[in-house]
């Protein structure tokens, strides 16, 4: 009887674990900055840098903060700070075309 409740808490404890490590391996943790930097080495993306180089100036008066990138979609967000207000600026790392930005 007190074999099975152990056994379930196992199984449960494994899957999270499991979970996590797939989290992490994805690059989600990082901020997908790993994943980029793997895609881009792979001649799929294009760096990041090269892509900041294209944004910024398009940004005059902002703070830029950093991005993430979404390994499922090769999307970078560019975070930016003008006036108080965040600007994410969403670019395809495929080809570093500007697909939408949100934010003033």
């Amino acid at each position: 009887m007190v074999l099975k409740p152990v056994l379930v808490a196992c199984l449960a404890a494994s899957a999270l674990a499991s979970g996590t490590a797939l989290y992490a391996r994805d690059g989600w943790q990082d901020g997908g900055q790993e994943a980029a930097s793997q895609r881009r080495q792979t001649g799929g993306l294009l760096p990041v840098r090269v892509i900041e180089a294209r944004v910024k100036p398009m940004m005059p008066g902002a703070q830029y903060l950093g991005f993430d990138f979404d390994p499922q979609t090769n999307i970078y967000t560019l975070k930016f700070l003008r006036n108080g207000s965040v600007i994410w600026v969403d670019v395809d790392g495929r080809t570093g075309r500007i697909l939408r930005k949100t934010g003033n």
